[in-house]
């Protein structure tokens, strides 16, 4: 039996970045919860991802999937647009997970000035910065109601300014700190024309993702987390969440981080 509103609406949970890593976990996580009757989990190539089919085929219509690019505002719009045309009303959670450190493609953490190229400073730049605002622009409609509503981007503590003492990874840093930037500014602006959604930027600590593996070295063992260890955190985090933290940068563990 399906657990909803008191208002008989269905709880819809959607996850952009689902097809590994954290928004995979996320994913099942969120599934396995009583409170959420549906989960819309988007990546850029979902039906390439035998974890969704393998999640599809347990959990029938409560799973859906959806391509969305987040370096493509058309491709966000078309999702968002796809969602409101499949019966969703309301999404009361939506987290957007998708991220990039490094890639195939010869991406890389820069460790001095020198490295830094242009093209893979716009490229993480698009993919950890502005994909997560274009979620949010074309997103609002469906967050925009009288429920409880929680929008969280998936940071990292490197994005902190405050708190950079190493240096180095220039692109990945800064994106992050605009992102940290572009949540602020949408909790401010959201407090004032959807009253209901709790915006929040996410640390998940250090999680055994393709994104962290090459620089697990110095982790350790115990704070180092599989991704549904994170993912039972994060949700920790969130379900907490009050509206007196609508704009905040909160850890794992739920302590702020300092901007």
């Amino acid at each position: 039996m399906k657990t909803q509103q008191k208002n008989g609406r269905e709880r819809i949970a959607l996850v952009q970045g689902a097809s590994r890593g954290i928004g995979l976990a996320l994913v099942e996580a969120l599934l396995a919860r009583p409170d959420v009757d549906r989960v819309v989990a988007t990546s850029r190539r979902p039906e390439e991802s035998a974890s969704l089919a393998r999640l599809k085929s347990e959990h029938g219509h409560k799973l859906s999937t959806l391509p969305l690019d987040v370096t493509e505002e058309s491709s966000i719009a078309q999702a968002a647009e796809d969602v409101a045309q499949n019966g969703v009303e309301r999404i009361h959670w939506l987290f957007n997970c998708a991220g990039v450190l490094h890639d195939e493609a010869g991406l890389s953490p820069e460790k001095k000035i020198e490295d830094l190229r242009p093209e893979a400073l716009e490229h993480i730049f698009r993919v950890n910065a502005f994909g997560p605002l274009l979620v949010a622009k074309h997103f609002l409609p469906l967050l925009r109601h009288p429920d409880r509503a929680i929008l969280a981007n998936l940071s990292a503590r490197v994005g902190s300014i405050e708190d950079n003492h190493l240096g180095g990874w220039y692109g990945y840093r800064a994106s992050k700190a605009a992102q940290n930037m572009f949540t602020r500014t949408l909790a401010i602006e959201f407090g004032r024309r959807a009253r209901n959604v709790i915006c929040v930027a996410l640390h998940p600590g250090t999680v055994d993702t393709n994104l962290s593996r090459p620089f697990q070295s110095n982790v350790p063992e115990a704070k180092l987390f599989d991704p549904q260890q994170a993912a039972a955190q994060l949700l920790r985090v969130v379900d907490d969440c009050t509206a007196e933290q609508n704009g905040c940068f909160l850890a794992w563990d739920g302590q702020p981080i300092p901007w």
